[in-house]
């Protein structure tokens, strides 16, 4: 073949989106989650349906109305977007924290992806987790008894239940980066991930707390992720009972998302704790 049907050594033949291999990146990442199924989808889908029988039995006795609705149908939303989030921050938090443990690191780091592509293929990978998740779970809640789903805004339903599950599996890339053992991945999601989920009015609203406890509540993220997600199915939630209340949060989650893409974006360019 002549020489000049080649690029001059040094320049990439691989212009644009690197399709192929981002496509090969996203399937061996759903294909190594859903090699071990049981554990990675539907244990933690009874996991959490168990929190809905255990607060039901506790607190939904007598037929008590939360914002209006069955305790069940309250706190099943957020069940399930807690479910998702968490799932979504285990999936993006194991690839390359295993590679660098195990010597593998190279396979991720060397085949013709750039940065991009590379974080877009293991974010993708933890929504496809994180949607399925969801998805057994919304089916077992609609099937329990004394729990109403409906989708009154569709809109928030998604852009929430994307936006919450993107932003814990960006925090789990950088997580990821970060440790250097399981042992520091383990203690982020005990110690951050875990508290702020439950402390974001899953089980409970926050108006009923002290004004200084609501404040808290209100500068935890996962408080807008969690209601905006009860109020695509509710209609209702802590933020408002109407669209224009709740875009503000719609437009902030995402702003937050942009930022915590731009800031693993540059640390995965940089090399950092990977190349090293």
């Amino acid at each position: 073949m002549p020489a000049g049907n080649f690029p001059p050594m040094g320049q990439p033949r691989i212009t644009g989106i690197n399709r192929i291999g981002l496509w090969a990146l996203y399937m061996k990442e759903v294909r190594r989650f859903l090699k071990v199924q049981t554990q990675t989808v539907w244990a933690p889908a009874v996991t959490t349906l168990l929190f809905l029988i255990v607060f039901t039995v506790a607190m939904g006795r007598g037929d008590r109305l939360v914002l209006g609705v069955p305790f069940a149908s309250f706190v099943a939303p957020g069940l399930i977007m807690m479910g998702m989030m968490q799932n979504a921050f285990a999936n993006s938090g194991f690839s390359l924290l295993a590679g660098k443990l195990q010597g593998t690191i190279i396979d991720m780091l060397m085949p013709p992806l750039s940065e991009a592509e590379l974080m877009i293929g293991i974010i993708a990978a933890a929504l496809t987790r994180a949607v399925m998740v969801g998805c057994a779970l919304a089916l077992a809640m609609a099937l329990w008894p004394g729990v109403s789903l409906s989708a009154a805004h569709p809109w928030a339903i998604v852009w929430f239940g994307l936006m919450g599950s993107t932003m814990l599996a960006l925090g789990g890339l950088l997580t990821s980066m970060w440790a250097e053992k399981f042992d520091h991945n383990a203690a982020v999601t005990n110690f951050v991930v875990a508290p702020l989920t439950l402390l974001s009015g899953t089980f409970y609203v926050v108006h009923d707390l002290a004004p200084a406890f609501q404040t808290i509540s209100r500068l935890n993220p996962f408080f807008y992720m969690i209601s905006g997600f009860r109020f695509g199915f509710l209609g209702i939630s802590d933020i408002g009972d109407t669209n224009g209340a709740v875009m503000g949060a719609a437009i902030g989650v995402g702003v937050l998302n942009i930022v915590l893409g731009a800031i693993a974006y540059a640390l995965l360019r940089s090399g950092w704790k990977l190349k090293s």
